[in-house]
């Protein structure tokens, strides 16, 4: 019995089209790999870092900094002067006659400064003249010298400067009928409001993706929220390191005025010691540009004797080879005491940090590698910074009478309520937040912090 083929299929303009052309046969049917591939890709969930740890924080806290609760606008401190005081001064004249005067000035050469010098003081001046303090008026300081001869001060010197050794007074003399005010420096520093926020919607929390954020967790928006809170930690450092008061009230838009806040850098190079890059590699024994004139330095501002030491790559490298040359290294010692006091006196917890420590002249310093310096998205794509040497001491608060590290990280704070660090997530439903009505959920970041830099004459910023 024949068996009759398929009818045709009738299109609608009237045209036929034969059935077998439609018919699934195998050379057809083996294509259709090529829209249906239902192999699971050879996926690493691995997420590789690429540029290592980014994470820059930790600075304070390996440099002792202690964390205080705030209740004003800004943080004051205050802070010993020198109990000796210079005077500088120009135009001292009279050739060589016993009897001069000297023009008293300031360290800027304004007129508008404080006179140390009373009458009857003996001061010596930086060639070692002896003078005697006869009279003071306003900034004229009338002088006679000692030896009998005034040695005049040439007008393209500049000015000069003067120490005060004491005083002398003939028999049956009255006391000084003046004398010079202690001096504690008061010194503020406003609070700054450091902010940062991450969203996702609610479609996007539920997604998996093919990357294992750690103990098998695929949902992707939670790499996001990971980065968005370190990227805030090293906004809230770089911060406290490189931010700066306003020289006048800032206000963007409608919103209140920003008053800016003293960085860690910003304090050093305002009344701290700056050194060059080179400090490291002109070497030992140079006392004009390297470790030498960096010591006799510290020795003139009665610095600490421990340091540690954060610097870029470059400026580490050449202190390892400053060691190698001639600097005591703490790793083996011969004759030289290092000082571990930092670290509880213990070596192993100093190279269990990240330390490594040498010693020259009375001073020991923790050399760390600070990876801020070296990133090129952050300051190392400036290049003006290379490092700091912050003191590992306490100093002691003239106003107070106590004791603290040099660095203080301050927040605000009172009753309970802190804005150290406060982390809320608003969201419509979203990830189970019921307190709004757009489907996502927002994670909100902010602190309110001011950084207290003590005694930053002792400080050390490496910059050039």
């Amino acid at each position: 019995m024949a068996i009759s083929s398929s009818p045709p299929i009738y299109n609608t303009d009237g045209t036929t089209t034969a059935r077998s052309l439609l018919l699934a046969t195998p050379e057809k049917y083996s294509s259709l790999s090529d829209f249906i591939d239902p192999s699971k890709p050879d996926n690493r969930d691995l997420l590789v870092k690429t540029y290592g740890d980014q994470g820059i924080t930790g600075f304070l806290q390996l440099t002792g900094a202690v964390k205080a609760a705030g209740t004003a606008d800004e943080v004051q401190w205050w802070e010993e002067g020198r109990l000796h005081n210079i005077q500088e001064f120009n135009n001292l004249g009279a050739g060589t006659a016993p009897a001069g005067t000297m023009n008293c000035v300031a360290d800027d050469g304004s007129t508008a400064l404080p006179i140390y010098v009373q009458k009857n003081d003996v001061i010596m001046t930086e060639d070692n003249q002896r003078l005697i303090v006869t009279g003071v008026s306003g900034t004229a300081v009338s002088v006679t010298a000692l030896d009998g001869t005034v040695n005049a001060l040439a007008a393209d010197t500049g000015n000069r400067k003067a120490i005060i050794l004491g005083n002398m007074y003939g028999q049956g003399s009255d006391q000084p009928q003046s004398f010079n005010q202690p001096q504690a420096l008061k010194r503020t520093n406003p609070y700054m409001i450091v902010k940062g926020n991450f969203e996702v919607s609610g479609s996007q929390a539920t997604n998996i993706g093919w990357v294992d954020l750690g103990g098998g967790e695929y949902r992707w928006y939670i790499k996001g929220e990971q980065d968005t809170r370190k990227r805030f930690m090293d906004h809230r450092e770089m911060m406290l390191l490189f931010g700066e008061k306003a020289s006048a009230g800032v206000t963007i838009g409608t919103d209140s005025e920003i008053n800016g806040s003293e960085g860690y850098f910003s304090a050093v190079e305002d009344r701290g010691i700056v050194a060059s890059p080179a400090v490291f590699t002109s070497g030992i024994g140079d006392t004009t540009n390297g470790i030498d004139e960096l010591v006799l330095e510290l020795d003139k501002q009665g610095a600490a004797s421990e340091y540690a030491m954060y610097l870029d790559r470059a400026n580490e490298l050449a202190f390892d080879d400053a060691m190698a040359n001639g600097l005591s290294s703490a790793s083996s010692l011969t004759g030289v005491t290092a000082q571990f006091g930092a670290f509880n006196n213990d070596k192993d917890m100093a190279i269990e940090l990240g330390f490594k420590s040498a010693t020259r002249g009375g001073y020991t310093f923790h050399k760390h590698s600070w990876k801020l310096m070296n990133d090129p998205t952050l300051a190392g794509a400036v290049g003006t910074y290379h490092g700091a040497l912050v003191p590992l001491t306490t100093v002691t608060d003239a106003g107070t009478g106590t004791k603290a590290p040099a660095l203080e990280l301050n927040y605000k704070a009172v009753n309970g309520y802190s804005r150290e660090m406060e982390h809320w997530v608003t969201g419509g439903g979203v990830l189970g937040f019921n307190n709004g009505t757009k489907d996502t959920a927002t994670f909100s970041y902010r602190s309110e912090l001011a950084l207290v830099t003590r005694a930053a004459n002792q400080h050390v910023i490496i910059k050039g």
